[in-house]
């Protein structure tokens, strides 16, 4: 048993109750935010309420503080909720849903061994705030996703589109930098570094933006057969159409009454009938699917930004000098990428972006001696 004299166990429960102060208060800001942004007034409220179970949790942590003595951490959200809380407000709430459906599966056992957390029920709210996130989630990009694993491949039609920027900015990065290490490690001299380079760039992105033109493509074509199968059933057995939209709405929690009469309305209008059994039955909508011009295009500009960040220092210099600034500019750049995967993983910045540069630079120390070797095996070297 531990007396009151030993000051180990007040410094330990101090630190504890200013972190999760802290947690809960940027909680509540990224809930207001998400209200805010949220055109939808049932969701806007589904936000406020969260916020303001958040508050309560922070009216909690405040207590525990004050009992003590202790002073109160700064309660302005990090970079990590103030930039969640912009993308909100400038794209809508769904934009962000991943990534805080991340910090909140994260944060669902935070308070798994903090009696006094549990005792006040607060674990319990913080895993109910995760199931919500989840099945939000889940509902707010049916389409994309399922299609997707079906393609296999499909990134930038869907509402994930800043994870899609992240991955492939990375994507980019890493091949373009391990491409002009592998060739300068040969030294066959600037031009033909820069002329490997630049066609790396062009070849990755032409590949990565043909890749999303035909997934997205294909994800459209999918939709309209799989959304024709629904028209033809609605013209042949319309009973039975009314009755699968019926038992969908049930399982949302609607009453049995309220969900019949539902069915019952939207089949009467066949076009909202159709809009409506692809959005609920077959979990697809067709203005999440996105046009696949856009999704090339954008695939093609985030790959190449990224991919010319190691070719650019060859353009002014050369030899050891424009290895060694590309290779800064890089691992800068890798950095960046990492401390950006952090909004999804809930992870510390500093750490994510080291891994990232490291990860990165030792991919293109491996390609930089295998060019070595192999221009001192051809002669060049």
């Amino acid at each position: 048993m531990t007396t009151s004299t030993d000051p180990t166990p007040r410094k330990t429960d101090i630190k504890r109750y200013r972190r999760n102060l802290k947690a809960e208060a940027e909680g509540a800001a990224l809930y207001r935010a998400l209200a805010e942004s949220e055109r939808n007034e049932n969701l806007a409220t589904l936000y406020r309420r969260m916020a303001r179970v958040e508050t309560r949790h922070v009216d909690f942590w405040r207590r525990r503080l004050r009992e003590i003595g202790a002073p109160e951490p700064s309660l302005a959200p990090g970079p990590r909720v103030r930039l969640l809380s912009w993308l909100a407000r400038r794209f809508g709430a769904r934009m962000v849903l991943p990534a805080v459906r991340s910090m909140e599966l994260t944060a669902a056992n935070v308070y798994e061994g903090q009696t006094d957390a549990e005792a006040a029920g607060l674990d319990s709210d913080e895993r109910s705030h995760a199931r919500v996130f989840n099945e939000m989630s889940i509902n707010a990009q049916p389409d994309s996703e399922r299609i997707a694993r079906i393609e296999g491949r499909h990134r930038f039609a869907s509402g994930n589109m800043l994870r899609a920027a992240v991955l492939g900015a990375n994507d980019g990065l890493v091949s373009s930098l391990s491409l002009i290490m592998g060739v300068s490690g040969a030294d066959p001299g600037r031009n033909v570094v820069l002329l490997a380079g630049i066609s790396g760039v062009l070849a990755g992105s032409f590949s990565m933006a043909l890749g999303e033109w035909v997934s997205v493509q294909s994800t459209r074509e999918l939709y309209e057969r799989q959304l024709q199968i629904e028209a033809d059933e609605l013209d042949t057995v319309p009973a039975e159409e009314r009755e699968e939209l019926a038992l969908i709405y049930e399982s949302k929690g609607i009453d049995h009454e309220h969900a019949h009469a539902m069915a019952a309305r939207i089949i009467e209008d066949r076009s909202v009938a159709l809009e409506t059994l692809g959005r609920e039955e077959l979990g697809i909508d067709e203005r999440e699917i996105g046009s696949p011009w856009t999704a090339a295009s954008t695939s093609f500009t985030v790959f190449a930004g990224a991919a010319l960040i190691p070719v650019i220092p060859f353009i002014f210099g050369a030899g050891t000098t424009a290895v060694v600034v590309s290779g800064v500019v890089s691992a800068i750049a890798l950095f960046l990428l990492g401390a950006g995967i952090t909004l999804f993983t809930g992870r510390g910045v500093l750490f994510s972006g080291s891994r990232q540069a490291i990860i990165g630079l030792g991919a293109a120390a491996v390609t930089f001696v295998i060019g070595s070797i192999v221009g001192a095996g051809i002669g060049l070297t």
